[in-house]
């Protein structure tokens, strides 16, 4: 078996972290059960470009027991856990490409290495599987059936292709799920990247001036745990409405040239480029935190960073990089402008992840029951496979709700009935 990773040696300990994980991942347990039942993927390749983390190992082994031949890389060059990709390799035979750490000549080897597995259905995060084999491995797109993107970035990405009539196969949007967008991207995105940021310098967040680009749903999140940790959080937002439903949730909302002056740690998580620019960093207090949550570093202006700089960058802790300016205030970027939470923390907590990869199990299943039948678009996951998510998520945690009495659905449904 072919793989790339940093040390097999390494793979007892991700597989307990992977076992552990599992603990808390009961939807995409019983998903397992039954594509281990039926066999759905029986014959079937599937390449994924992923973060490599506990969380994601599952959902492998989930379509593994569905009978799918499943090879993996990381979507990004600091998320992965090399740990848990000795563990897929020593352990279950499943290809990994990834190291902690990669340039970024290797990280597009590996995505090369995934297509060179001729994969019928991809999974990717970010769309640069998607991106690669439209760019530069057409030979590989006779055998893609479609495929599953996990995170916002990748959407718009694969929006702007469909509209442009350049996506070749179906792609289902799994970021765009209620249960995924609703709770992995808020619950998850804000825990784990406060987690990241704590983890990476050791600050306090109380009474620290916290300025969070953007009021999407990755950005609500990180608001409100900001808060809860008593931060003084001020909002950034282009978008009326959300900047209007930032400031009734109870936030400054500011534009970020005057949120610079007064931030001491500055979070991204917009998609876009150039959002933390050089007019703002210029204005930026000594000692200023960067950190971006958004899928690729291009949301802090790195280059600008530098040339502002006196000095190459001081490592001043694993994942602090410190530049000095010209005029001797220095500004902090952490986990290089790339996934704070997957670069110096280990990602979303798996029981929101238990959803997110439910739907992305699913829908790689929607794919093939599909076959011949789907559009060359972005698809949105069916409602009801939404609502079987969470239904299965609430008899884990316990939770009952009500159901409607033949009385009222007879209500609801009728014109008839009125004051």
């Amino acid at each position: 078996m072919d793989y790339d990773i940093k040390n097999v040696e390494l793979a007892p300990g991700g597989r307990h972290r992977i076992e552990w994980a599992e603990q808390e991942m009961a939807v995409l347990r019983g998903i397992q059960e039954t594509f281990g039942a039926e066999r759905p993927f029986a014959g079937v390749r599937v390449g994924a470009t992923m973060h490599v983390t506990t969380e994601t190992a599952n959902l492998m082994l989930a379509l593994q027991a569905g009978g799918a031949d499943v090879v993996l890389s990381a979507s990004n060059p600091l998320s992965t856990q090399d740990d848990v990709a000795a563990a897929l390799v020593s352990y279950y035979e499943i290809p990994v490409f990834a190291i902690k750490g990669e340039d970024t000549a290797t990280y597009h080897k590996h995505i090369n290495a995934v297509l060179d597995h001729k994969p019928h259905i991809i999974m990717d995060d970010g769309a640069d599987l998607v991106s690669t084999l439209h760019k530069s491995r057409r030979d590989s797109l006779p055998h893609i059936l479609g495929g599953t993107e996990e995170t916002t970035t990748g959407i718009v990405r694969l929006r702007a292709m469909a509209a442009a009539g350049a996506l070749e196969f179906p792609m289902m949007a799994v970021n765009d799920a209620m249960t995924k967008h609703l709770f992995d991207n808020r619950y998850g995105t804000g825990q784990s990247t406060m987690d990241g940021i704590i983890r990476a310098t050791n600050f306090l967040i109380a009474g620290r001036a916290v300025v969070v680009a953007g009021y999407g749903w990755c950005s609500r999140g990180i608001a409100m745990r900001a808060k809860g940790l008593g931060a003084n959080v001020i909002v950034t937002e282009i978008d009326p409405l959300k900047a209007l439903e930032a400031a009734m949730d109870g936030f400054r909302v500011l534009p970020m040239a005057k949120a610079a002056v007064e931030g001491d740690i500055f979070v991204t998580a917009t998609g876009d480029i150039n959002v933390i620019d050089e007019h703002h960093m210029a204005a930026m207090k000594d000692g200023a935190l960067l950190a971006n949550s958004g899928h690729f570093d291009v949301e802090i202006n790195k280059k600008a960073l530098r040339d502002m700089s006196v000095a190459d960058a001081k490592r001043v802790r694993p994942f602090v990089e410190q530049f000095t300016l010209k005029d001797g205030r220095k500004l902090n970027l952490l986990g290089e402008g790339r996934l704070i939470n997957l670069a110096a923390a280990e990602g979303h907590p798996a029981a929101v992840m238990d959803m997110s990869f439910a739907g992305q199990a699913l829908a790689a299943k929607y794919i093939l029951d599909n076959k011949g039948k789907l559009e060359n678009k972005v698809y949105t996951v069916p409602e009801e496979v939404d609502q079987e998510i969470a239904r299965i998520k609430l008899a884990a945690m316990g939770i009952t709700i009500d159901t409607l009495t033949p009385e009222q659905v007879k209500y609801l449904n009728s014109w008839e009935e009125g004051t």
